[in-house]
């Protein structure tokens, strides 16, 4: 875990600019090599330069500072599409998009990402009765009521 927070660190070092940010880190032994699993994520989307250069700039800092002595992987990404929603700058980023929201409770909603605000967000969510036409409801969602939110893809 400390390793994890060491190479965060580094990597929020080595971000483009201030509309990068890290989503996670993880270190993983897969036999006797280490895996650097590396997410970024950036306001108005992310691109294959940016995640190349971070990935070469974290190496180099991780090898300089002889933080993993054996043989190591890194991996550098964005999150993808499915992946859960784990940061208010997230949820922030897909404001207008469908999600599904598994809150604490149990419940799961799903609905249009109206607002976020510093401890939650709202929902824009259909409510259907037989024989009725659907209404929608607002509906306010505290982050720490949220288990995991993912965006929902639509085809259309």
């Amino acid at each position: 875990m400390e390793l994890e927070q060491t190479i965060a660190e580094i990597v929020e070092k080595h971000l483009p600019d201030d509309s990068h940010f890290v989503v996670e880190v993880k270190v993983n032994q897969l036999g006797n090599k280490t895996v650097l699993n590396i997410l970024i994520d950036a306001d108005q989307g992310l691109n294959i330069d940016s995640c190349a250069k971070v990935s070469r700039q974290v190496s180099e800092e991780i090898e300089a500072k002889e933080l993993i002595s054996d043989a190591y992987t890194i991996e550098v990404s964005s999150p993808g599409v499915d992946y859960p929603l784990s940061s208010r700058r997230q949820y922030a980023k897909n404001q207008g998009r469908n999600l599904k929201v598994q809150q604490e409770s149990g419940e799961v909603l799903e609905g249009v990402l109206k607002e976020v605000g510093q401890m939650g967000i709202v929902l824009i969510v259909k409510q259907k009765e037989k024989g009725k036409k659907a209404t929608e409801e607002e509906i306010s969602i505290a982050f720490d009521q949220i288990k995991k939110s993912t965006v929902l893809v639509s085809f259309k």
